[in-house]
């Protein structure tokens, strides 16, 4: 009997649908940051959090001795007896004492632990709370997803990291005990404390210098990770035109940009008041900025206009910086319905903006010619 398999059922997602070569958008990076799909590297993050342990160990290691060692030489003089401890009161003390012995010294472990794991986490990624990955998937659970985890680049890649972590402990791990060999013959010569000293002390220098073996390690899974994912990430050109047209296309959007533009263009044009000859208005409904300037054009150009609240503000920048203010109410107004910001006047208004410019250079004691 011959069966039939699609193959189509192990093509990577979006085959097919255009080859990825477009770097992620903003907006799609946003959606996969809602889901939970972020960068990160496990393995640099579980061996820091590793190291930060062990280092609290060594730091916190004698005060750890010295709590468990005062405990149980107080539990056993004051109760040298073994019947003596099931009495009810004294077990209930024990049992509440130990408790706080046990707090002792395992909370700075573990508040070391928890602190490193999050700002490592924070480091990596960023605040962030989402239920996306809590949800059920099948695809999680898919025998073929399954199949094609295992024999993907991801599931090599985990493979040869897996080797390479045993290889490097084991490396680490003989290099280390093969120069503890006169140390550990030693050990006939001490008593029980020394040898327990003795041993703790190893593990955790042992520990130290393997959990930063495995931060070498995670370096570069680090970066293999941050590729994946760009590389996870990319789009086609298509779901790039696509997603270009979603957002041009919302009302909301275009209107937060035509805003943005009117912000901008609104702050550049204040900033061109303080360089005009005269301010000209109506007084309190219009307001035009003038500048005249023989070598750059032949006739007065306008370098800012408003109405209302702007006419305002051009009036309030243009006394901050000096610039003279006349009141014309007709040329005024002409010269807001006529003229274009960065344009220069009409020939019609020439005669009437002239005898404004003559009278504030009259004003300011300079002659120009025009």
């Amino acid at each position: 009997m011959i069966y039939k398999l699609n193959l189509q059922l192990f093509a990577s997602p979006g085959a097919g649908g255009g080859e990825k070569t477009e770097k992620a958008t903003p907006k799609k990076r946003r959606e996969a940051r809602k889901k939970g799909q972020v960068f990160q590297s496990r393995e640099i993050s579980s061996a820091l959090v590793l190291l930060f342990i062990f280092i609290g160990l060594k730091v916190f290691g004698n005060t750890i001795y010295t709590e468990i060692r005062g405990f149980t030489i107080e539990v056993l003089t004051e109760y040298p007896k073994l019947e003596d401890l099931f009495m009810p009161d004294v077990l209930a003390r024990v049992f509440i004492d130990g408790a706080i012995v046990f707090f002792k010294c395992v909370g700075p472990i573990l508040l070391i632990a928890l602190l490193s794991g999050i700002i490592i986490s924070y480091a990596q990624v960023g605040f962030l709370f989402t239920i996306e990955t809590l949800k059920p998937q099948l695809s999680r659970i898919s025998p073929i997803n399954g199949f094609k985890r295992l024999f993907s680049m991801q599931g090599l890649v985990n493979l040869l990291k897996s080797i390479l972590k045993v290889i490097a402990i084991g490396y680490i791990t003989y290099v280390y005990l093969n120069g503890k060999t006169h140390a550990v013959l030693s050990l006939m010569d001490m008593d029980l404390i020394q040898i327990s000293s003795f041993i703790a002390a190893t593990v955790i220098d042992l520990a130290i210098r393997i959990c930063v073996v495995l931060i070498v390690l995670g370096i570069f899974d680090f970066a293999y990770q941050w590729w994946q994912y760009e590389k996870e990430m990319k789009m086609t050109k298509q779901e790039v035109k696509e997603e270009y047209k979603q957002v041009e296309g919302n009302p909301e959007i275009k209107g937060k940009i035509r805003q943005k533009q009117r912000q901008m263009s609104m702050r550049r044009m204040m900033q061109e008041v303080p360089k005009a000859d005269v301010i000209i208005t109506n007084p309190t409904h219009f307001a035009c900025a003038l500048k005249y300037d023989a070598d750059e054009s032949p006739a007065p150009m306008l370098l800012a206009k408003g109405q209302d609240y702007v006419a305002i503000r051009i009036k309030e920048i243009a006394k901050e910086a000096k610039v003279e203010i006349v009141e014309n109410k007709q040329l005024a107004r002409a010269i807001y319905d006529t003229v274009d910001i960065g344009q220069e006047i009409p020939q019609h208004l020439y005669q009437a903006v002239a005898e404004v410019l003559a009278f504030v250079y009259s004003l300011k004691g300079k002659t120009k010619a025009g």
